[in-house]
């Protein structure tokens, strides 16, 4: 029973991270009705910032202050919600009304400029680097057998935090009201007088951050970085976007639950059965899930009249 609650307890942690990604995609996907799929090298992006930071800040690999983590942990967020800015406002925004092959043309084309670029010796470099330990990821005690970190309890707290925040953002402020009307009818919102293109903004901003909030996390949790244009970090954002998908791509609450329901499905599998065929299970939960509910367990179905 340890072990089985020990995976359990992995499992909800990366599934925290897991749906903190996921929500990025159902805000854009929400809005704009399309697929960003840059998205996961955002991801990237936030943990490789705080490893730049780290560096310039000359910081120690074995003791790092509270403040110290914090304020590399804000710049890390603040720079990656400039970059999805940036990302909106270069790529995305002149397309807005174009068809959405084009769109989606455009992000891969981002995706694949952002790990090639990042791989030059005056960004990131194209080597693993080791990641600076900004919390202590040993400390911990155990519950009946099961050692439960420090590490995680404060990830899944910060985790829940700010999905909680996000849905006050959405359903109690006019931001979050106009986000609404636009992703209900852009074309009617703008002419009730809700300036559309920087809700939109807005909502990009709060994606990336979000990204390198579970991408910064994620890199302390390993102790390493994956070089940019590693295929982990492909992979890593792709299940996010099972888990929006599972979920019900579009709903908040679907992005959380289809985190959860995929992170731990997937340290299950890899405890019980194998971790070479964890991933196919996951595509098979995904598989299943479709079969049964297409528009994903919180999903609606929209009808149109014609």
């Amino acid at each position: 029973m340890s072990f089985f609650f020990g995976l359990l307890l992995v499992g909800f942690v990366q599934g925290c991270l897991y749906a903190l990604i996921a929500l990025g995609y159902t805000l854009v996907f929400g809005i704009l009705q399309f697929i960003n799929f840059a998205h996961s090298d955002v991801v990237m992006l936030g943990a490789w910032f705080a490893w730049k930071y780290a560096q310039w800040m000359g910081v120690s690999f074995s003791v790092i202050s509270i403040g110290t983590s914090l304020g590399i942990l804000g710049l890390s967020v603040l720079s990656c919600a400039a970059v999805g800015f940036t990302i909106e406002r270069l790529a995305y925004r002149p397309l807005r009304h174009a068809p959405r092959i084009n769109i989606l043309i455009t992000a891969i084309g981002v995706s694949l400029f952002l790990e090639n670029f990042t791989q030059l010796p005056y960004v990131f470099g194209s080597r693993d680097k080791a990641m600076p330990q900004l919390l202590d990821v040993y400390a911990g005690f155990d519950v009946g057998g099961v050692r439960v970190q420090y590490f995680q309890i404060i990830t899944v707290v910060f985790a829940f935090a700010l999905m909680a925040l996000l849905s006050l953002l959405v359903y109690r402020t006019r931001l979050g009201r106009a986000m609404r009307a636009i992703s209900f009818d852009t074309r009617t919102a703008s002419l009730m007088g809700i300036p559309t293109g920087r809700v939109i903004a807005y909502t990009f901003v709060l994606g990336s951050a979000l990204a390198a909030a579970a991408g910064i996390l994620t890199g302390v949790a390993f102790g390493s970085l994956s070089q940019p244009s590693s295929t982990s970090w492909i992979r890593f954002g792709l299940k996010a976007f099972i888990c929006a998908v599972v979920g019900g791509i579009g709903s908040i609450e679907g992005a959380v639950a289809g985190g959860l329901l995929i992170g731990i499905t997937e340290q299950l599998a890899g405890g019980y059965i194998s971790s070479s065929y964890a991933d196919a299970i996951v595509f098979g939960v995904l598989i299943l899930v479709l079969m049964v509910r297409p528009s994903g367990i919180f999903g609606v179905t929209m009808r149109e009249k014609v």
